[in-house]
């Protein structure tokens, strides 16, 4: 019975190696049967997000969307600590924090995050619970907002660029507190 199963290894071994050999045969200067970009595609284990742009859509569909999901009065929390002991997955998808989707605050674009999965389907929904997990590797971090490692990378890299563009450097801490210090002499005197 092993021997049958190391058997079926190589089978399947040898469908697959023979399937990549049939994508890239052909005479020179031939267009390959599947190209680059379908096979990426293949690769990809989750579809892309989705963006719904407010300009498009027209009033009758803003009407019926409006309809369908009336106002909800039920109190939501209003701070980390009340969040926290919420139930999970969050339902509070109209959160800045939920990881479904995310609203550009300048265009009022949806971005659907997972267009695949529902709100309640999701093993991650807040980030918060995320970020107080603590520190994960960029491959973690794109599997829980469905994007790649890379563009977890450059996101990282501008985060860290606009918070050392903001924040004073040390020289400029110095002379602030210097300033401070002769200010506080001056009133002393």
């Amino acid at each position: 019975m092993h021997d049958d199963d190391d058997r079926d290894d190589e089978d399947d071994m040898e469908l697959e190696t023979s399937a990549d050999v049939e994508e890239s045969e052909g005479e020179p200067g031939e267009m390959p049967e599947i190209s680059r970009k379908i096979r990426r595609r293949r690769r990809r284990t989750r579809p892309r997000s989705k963006t719904i742009a407010m300009k498009r859509l027209t009033r009758e569909e803003l009407r019926q969307g409006a309809l369908m999901y009336p106002p909800v009065d039920i109190p939501r929390p209003t701070s980390r600590e009340e969040c926290r002991g919420e139930m999970r997955p969050c339902p509070w998808v109209a959160c800045k924090h939920h990881l479904y989707l995310d609203i550009n605050p300048e265009t009022g674009s949806i971005k659907i995050n997972f267009p695949d999965l529902e709100p309640w389907e999701l093993k991650h929904t807040c980030a918060l619970d995320v970020a107080e997990r603590g520190g994960i590797t960029l491959e973690e971090v794109g599997e829980i907002m469905n994007l790649t490692r890379e563009r977890i990378r450059q996101v990282e890299v501008r985060g860290l660029l606009k918070l050392k563009m903001g924040s004073p450097s040390p020289d400029e801490l110095g002379a602030e507190l210097l300033a401070q210090a002769a200010l506080a002499k001056d009133d002393a005197n």
